[in-house]
Parts: structure tokens; C-alpha cells; sequence
């Protein structure tokens, strides 16, 4: 990819799936040993890998919703974001088939999470509300946002300068849309990223689509040298590129990737295939700026 007159090269790494209790810090190392690591690189981490193997996972099959809950997901999720947001937002024909055929059981056991740990704002987007998200989960389970994200990135770049001698910048990336016009930059889901305006909950989302304002994945949390968010954003693309989305971008296709529900899907499944979580990416500069 090409910005002005710097390329970037990136590697994604494939590791194994990342259950709760797994020692990612360790696992970053190793993989780390069999790329050529240079001092400067970015090494890009998936939020939701360190999330579930931090065990920051919740099993909504154990939730009971209350009639908020329960009505969000009949007729908010079906009607409005199916025939209205939804169409406002630009959404595929196929997720909006999805949409309009909501889950009322599994749905609302969702809804009534997120109104729990979130606000209403949050729980009337219509996926990966507030950045609690079930894709690459299996069952019922889904994953919670990271609470220490930049203390996690200054960790395991000081483990990365310990053990392997680098000075690298690490930075900590979600696929839910961070959306830039000009000079602005928002998302409706948190990040520490102080530039990154993080407001309007399932407003941002239809807004944003409906303008059709740039996205790209958001940068939570960095640590080393500190980069424009415009390159943040960037850098965010292209690992986000090269990585992939493992089982699925979200739980309908993961489901239909199985061959089975939405909460039918299992660890084994997950793990047999290719996952990766970690991308080094490189900024080559032009003859011109060296």
C-alpha cells in the first residue's frame, strides 16, 4: 500500500487459536523469532485474541433477558435496522437477510448483555455493540473489550525489547470501524487513542456508512513511537488485510462457514483453521527519502 511516498510491507503470522489461559505474550515471542524483526517495525495484535486468551469472555447462554432485551431484538433489530438502518447504513443484501431474521432467543440473551455492561446507545447498533463481539467464539460465548489495552501493548514491547533485542512499536487493533473526514476521526465503540473520538453508539455507525466516510479498523491502544492516527489507520488496513478474518467476520458467517447454528459452533472447530493474530509491518521509504 502506498501513502505519499511510503510503502508498507506487512506479514501476518500464523499461530494456533488463542483459548482462555494462553500465554499470548510468550506466543508472540516465538512467532516473532522466525520473521527477521527490525528495529522500527509495527507489530499489529488482534484485540480479540488477547481478549479471550486474557479469559475476558462471557457465556450469554446463561443470561436472562429482560423485555427491553426482548424487544430490541423483535422489532428494533427486524424491522427498523432491517428495512431502515440498515438500508441507510449500505449494508449487503445478505446481512440485512440476516438482520431481518434476527435470533429472538439468542438476540435478546445478546441485547440484554450489552445493555448490562453498556448503554441503550450501544445495544441498538446492530453487531459488535460497544465491542463485545461473538465472531471467532464458539457456543454462545463473546468477547468483552480490553479494560487495560495500553498497559498490554507497553508489556509485551517490553518483553519484545527484552527477549528479542527490538525496538518496535506494538499497537492493538479491532475490526469495528473507526471512520475519518479530513481531520476527524470517530468510532462507536472506546479506544484509548485520544484523537479517535469514540461517541453516538448505532448513530456513528448509520451516519458514517450513509456518508460514506473512509473506515478502517480501530487502533486501541500503541506503544513505542508514536505515529500520526493517520498512519495508525493505515497500518490498521493493512494488516487487517493480510490477516484476514479466521472463521468469520461475524456469527452468521461463521455459522455458515461450520455448517451449523449460530451457537453451534466449537472450540475444535476453531482450531483447525489458520488464525493470524499477530502482523509485522514494515515502512519502506521511496529512493526519494532515503
Amino acid at each position: 500500500m502506498h501513502k505519499g511516498k511510503i510503502k508498507y510491507l506487512a506479514k501476518a503470522i500464523r499461530t494456533n487459536y488463542w483459548k482462555p489461559g494462553h500465554d499470548y505474550v510468550r506466543t508472540i515471542i516465538t512467532a516473532l523469532k522466525r520473521v527477521r524483526l527490525k528495529n522500527g517495525d509495527i507489530v499489529v495484535l488482534s484485540e480479540k485474541a488477547i481478549s479471550v486468551a486474557e479469559g475476558n469472555i462471557v457465556d450469554e447462554s446463561i443470561i436472562r433477558p429482560r423485555l427491553l432485551a426482548k424487544l430490541i431484538a423483535r422489532y428494533w433489530m427486524r424491522f427498523i435496522w432491517g428495512y431502515v438502518l440498515g438500508v441507510l447504513s449500505r449494508l449487503t443484501p445478505r446481512t440485512l437477510s440476516n438482520i431481518r431474521n434476527y435470533p429472538l432467543n439468542l438476540g435478546a440473551k445478546h441485547k440484554e448483555l450489552v445493555l448490562r455492561l453498556t448503554n441503550p446507545l450501544q445495544a441498538l447498533s446492530f453487531g459488535s455493540e460497544g465491542g463485545i463481539d461473538g465472531s471467532n467464539l464458539p457456543y454462545s460465548y463473546v468477547a468483552l473489550i480490553l479494560k487495560n489495552p495500553q498497559e498490554i501493548t507497553e508489556k509485551i514491547r517490553d518483553a519484545i525489547g527484552k527477549e528479542l533485542g527490538r525496538r518496535v512499536t506494538v499497537m492493538i487493533v479491532d475490526s469495528d470501524r473507526c471512520y475519518s473526514w479530513k481531520n476527524f476521526y470517530i468510532s462507536p465503540r472506546p479506544t484509548s487513542i485520544k484523537e479517535i473520538k469514540s461517541i453516538g453508539g448505532f448513530l456513528t455507525y448509520v451516519i458514517c456508512n450513509f456518508l460514506k466516510l473512509k473506515s478502517s479498523p480501530t487502533p486501541l491502544a500503541i506503544a513505542g513511537k508514536r505515529l500520526h492516527v493517520k498512519e495508525m489507520l493505515s497500518i490498521a488496513s493493512v494488516a487487517e488485510r493480510v490477516r484476514g478474518h479466521g472463521a468469520g467476520r461475524d456469527v452468521w458467517e461463521m455459522a455458515r462457514r461450520f455448517g451449523t447454528s449460530l451457537d453451534g459452533v466449537t472450540w475444535e472447530m476453531l482450531e483447525s483453521i489458520p488464525h493470524y493474530p499477530i502482523v509485522v509491518v514494515r515502512r519502506v521509504l521511496s529512493k526519494g527519502q532515503q
